[in-house]
């Protein structure tokens, strides 16, 4: 096998050749530590106030705004924790979705446990959350709104602007996952009344083990990890120098590109929408059909288990991703998927197919031509479908 075509861009991004150039010299020529007050401290914390500079600029931040962490999951705990911690003399009540990040919902299972109160809104069938249900899950207790900006699985981009704006409206901190949506959308943190926003650099073809926090100046919130006085007093420990250095360039880059990426990503992605919509039977397209990331197809399949079409895909050199977390060892199927309605003999038929910068209309192709006859091998097995073609459905 010698074709290779990776279509899990949500999962994680190759880093480009332009981050990895300007990473390279503070492993080794730039290497001081940025507490350090001699020369080499002095470079090195010029290059993370520099990274910070174009991170900021990037979601419309003050400099003084952004943080750098050791990933989305750490900025993730960190807003929500440090929030409900350093708040609650105010209230003990946080609202969230069915559909988040496991690192959103356990930090706030985590929290129950220690007496906060969690609202769990439901989502539709496209996976969006309802406003009216928003505001009637508001209380006088409520301290806290963490909703994701675009969903990691299925895609669709919630409506953040509204969203902010009655938390805005009610005196409550809002705290969004952007990790899968820097990059693929347009962010204003002020236009869209944004008090603090998770983001991970490798998602945006930078480095893994590296994140960002957006703190809008004057929220209340409590530090995640103690120490020393890195990252203005709030994050203790020696800064990922190159990997900061890393993230900054890659958030200047896909600002730079933003528009030429979305145009990119959507136009493959309808294409190969298309044409797995035409070529096979007893599919479902996953996700709201138009507020939804740029680059995420998702499908179910009826009659097929997800871990034997990616499987089955990646003999074929095919990358892809499934909705069914029974790679991971559950048997249970995405809880994304169930929270959009869909049963479990469908839902383990998942597919999320995500496209990239580098992904070709040839690769493209490639998948919509060879992806049927996976399907349709791996149905020929599948008693439930003999029942279906027999016309005893």
């Amino acid at each position: 096998m010698n074709k290779r075509i990776y279509l899990d861009y949500s999962a994680t991004t190759p880093m480009k050749q332009e981050v990895l150039e300007e990473m390279l010299p503070y492993f080794t020529e730039r290497f001081g530590n940025p507490s350090s007050i001699h020369s080499f401290g002095r470079e090195a914390k010029q290059a993370i106030d520099q990274a910070r500079s174009r991170l900021a600029k990037a979601i419309g931040a003050k400099q003084d705004e952004i943080y750098f962490t050791g990933g989305g999951s750490e900025a993730d705990n960190w807003a929500i924790k440090g929030v409900a911690y350093a708040n609650r003399d105010k209230g003990n009540h946080i609202i969230t979705t069915k559909i988040e990040h496991h690192a959103v919902l356990h930090t706030c299972e985590y929290l129950e446990k220690d007496g906060f109160e969690v609202t769990y809104l439901d989502v539709d069938e496209y996976g969006m959350i309802s406003l009216e249900q928003l505001r009637n899950a508001i209380t006088d207790r409520t301290i806290l709104i963490t909703l994701m900006f675009a969903n990691n699985e299925i895609g669709t981009i919630q409506p953040i602007g509204e969203i902010g704006a009655i938390a805005r409206e009610k005196g409550i901190y809002f705290h969004t996952d952007a990790v899968q949506a820097l990059g693929n959308v347009k962010i204003d943190v002020n236009a869209l009344n944004i008090d603090l926003m998770s983001m991970s650099a490798h998602k945006i073809y930078g480095p893994k083990g590296v994140g960002g926090l957006y703190i809008r100046k004057g929220v209340k919130i409590h530090s995640l990890i103690h120490g020393g006085a890195q990252e203005r007093r709030r994050r203790a420990g020696t800064e990922n120098l190159p990997g900061i250095v890393g993230f900054g360039k890659a958030a200047e880059l896909a600002i730079e590109n933003l528009d030429g990426h979305i145009r990119h990503v959507k136009d493959l992605r309808d294409r190969l929408i298309k044409g797995i919509m035409d070529k096979v039977d007893y599919v479902r397209f996953n996700g709201h059909p138009e507020n939804r990331l740029p680059g995420n197809a998702h499908f179910a399949f009826e009659f097929i288990e997800g871990e034997s079409l990616l499987l089955s895909l990646d003999m074929l050199g095919i990358a892809g991703s499934s909705g069914s977390a029974c790679t991971s060892g559950s048997l249970d199927p995405s809880h994304v998927l169930m929270a959009i309605g869909l049963p479990h003999e469908i839902a383990h038929g998942s597919l999320r197919l995500t496209i990239g910068d580098f992904t070709t209309a040839e690769e493209i192709d490639y998948v919509i031509n060879e992806l049927p006859k996976i399907v349709d091998r791996l149905r020929q097995m599948s008693p439930l479908y003999e029942k279906v073609k027999g016309g005893q459905k």
